[in-house]
């Protein structure tokens, strides 16, 4: 969980949350729900990220669509031959 630039965005969304919950309860309440908020998102995108990486692998072949594998596609590099 590195530290991006979009987290500002996310740091900034969440603490206008936070004090839109400051009328309804406690401070320290609102603090901490943003605070479970924040890093609930972070360890999804980056769970979400690990998955995705794992799925293409190497890439995407252009035309079809299908994954790469040792640098080549299966569907398109066997029509070539």
């Amino acid at each position: 969980m590195n530290f991006e630039k979009r987290d500002i965005i996310l740091i900034v969304g969440l603490v206008l949350f936070m004090i839109g919950l400051i009328p309804f309860m406690a401070p320290v309440y609102a603090a901490l729900i943003t605070i479970v908020i924040y890093f609930g998102i972070k360890f999804y995108v980056s769970n979400r990220r690990k998955s995705i990486e794992k799925y293409i692998g190497e890439g995407m072949c252009v035309d079809c669509g299908s994954k790469i594998f040792d640098k080549k596609c299966p569907n398109c590099d066997t029509l070539g031959e």
